[in-house]
């Protein structure tokens, strides 16, 4: 691990558990003169989804949606729109749109097709990416600054503008991972719910684990220092600033630093905790044993991505989690440099959690030390 300090990664915190018990909680590294501690902070990225979905599935299981469910009948502005084209999608690193596939010239989709199924499970057909930062109002002031546009207001803003974006492809077609998605996801929570996506994480997944370094905006909220967190990416494209203590996605530092597809900040010992709780006690966080499998297990695959509900199941091929985890691993990558994989075979929970964007995301390539970090800790265990 050291040698990738430094290189792949200026800071490290990796948190093993087998059989429930801990095999590593480790640091390593320094960034901007702060030494790497298993207490610091990391910006998790997308693993933010696994706890969304969470929610969400709880939801499912107390009965107050049901998987199959369109989308619309939660959040019925997605529909007003009315059939929407098919169009290319957008680079989330050049903004540059993208083109069209030729087959799908021409089409249309009806929004009301959508599912809560296939938000969970990448086919809702709905846009990768788009720079919905843009549209929800000015750029934000430094986390430890008062903002002057309330997240109410911003997420107004940019609900209006996903509500109207085209689509991708037709929905239940083919994997397509979308932030998109699960932006609409925890939208949907909060109204389900009548909490704000931070409160019901909080109260039905944070507390009952035991999460006391998770959460959402931890330097505004008085959480953390910025010297508790792990810097990331100098912004150049849009806050003209070091990204330190505030998600490194744009669209959800856009938000207001909470939303379903990125945000949280936690440990690495916290997001391992997270994924024993899926591994042996689902019913912890108020979900049915058979709808807990289902999020676990393959529900979706195409061109070699397979998804659960909300999770990621190990590819067949070249996957961060290795060779030697088994095809039942279930987790998720984040693009801070995170991972969370669980292999119920060896009874094995690995979180690794990264700042590698620090230098830039053009230089960011953590594949292979994900790999690597995996087939030598399943070889060892």
């Amino acid at each position: 691990m050291a040698q990738h300090a430094g290189q792949t990664f200026p800071s490290c915190a990796l948190a093993v558990l087998h059989r429930g018990q801990v095999v590593v909680d480790q640091a390593w590294g320094e960034t901007e003169s702060q030494v790497a501690s298993t207490d610091t902070l990391f910006d998790i990225a997308s693993i933010t989804k696994l706890f969304t979905a969470t929610v969400f599935l709880r939801c499912v299981s107390q009965g107050q949606v049901g998987l199959d469910d369109p989308l619309y009948a939660v959040l019925p502005e997605f529909e007003h729109s009315g059939p929407r084209p098919i169009e290319g999608g957008q680079d989330p690193h050049t903004l540059q749109r993208q083109a069209l596939e030729p087959a799908l010239a021409g089409q249309t989709v009806d929004p009301k097709q959508v599912t809560f199924r296939q938000l969970l499970t990448h086919t809702s057909g709905l846009a990768a990416w788009r720079d919905v930062f843009a549209m929800a109002g000015p750029v934000p002031f430094a986390p430890e600054l008062h903002q002057p546009l309330q997240a109410q207001a911003r997420w107004a803003q940019a609900l209006a503008a996903i509500h109207h974006y085209p689509f991708m492809n037709p929905p239940g077609k083919r994997v397509v991972y979308s932030d998109i998605g699960f932006m609409l996801l925890g939208e949907a929570v909060q109204v389900l719910t009548g909490q704000s996506l931070a409160q019901i994480i909080q109260t039905q997944v944070l507390q009952p684990l035991g999460l006391r370094h998770t959460g959402f905006n931890p330097v505004h909220s008085g959480r953390a220092t910025l010297a508790q967190t792990a810097p990331t990416e100098w912004d150049q494209r849009w806050r003209q600033r070091r990204v330190w203590g505030e998600v490194h996605d744009e669209n959800a530092c856009a938000l207001g630093g909470v939303a379903g597809h990125a945000g949280l900040f936690a440990t690495a010992m916290d997001v391992a905790r997270f994924g024993q709780a899926w591994l042996a006690s689902p019913e912890v966080l108020g979900l049915t044993p058979d709808l807990a499998a289902q999020a676990i297990s393959e529900q979706a695959a195409s061109e070699d991505q397979r998804r659960g509900l909300g999770f990621v199941i190990k590819s067949w091929h070249n996957a961060s989690a290795g060779d030697l985890f088994s095809a039942r691993t279930f987790g998720h990558t984040g693009f801070t440099g995170t991972t969370l994989w669980v292999d119920p075979e060896r009874e094995c929970v690995v979180s690794c959690l990264t700042n590698g964007v620090y230098a830039g995301r053009s230089a960011h390539a953590p594949h292979a030390f994900r790999r690597q970090l995996h087939d030598l800790l399943a070889a060892n265990l």
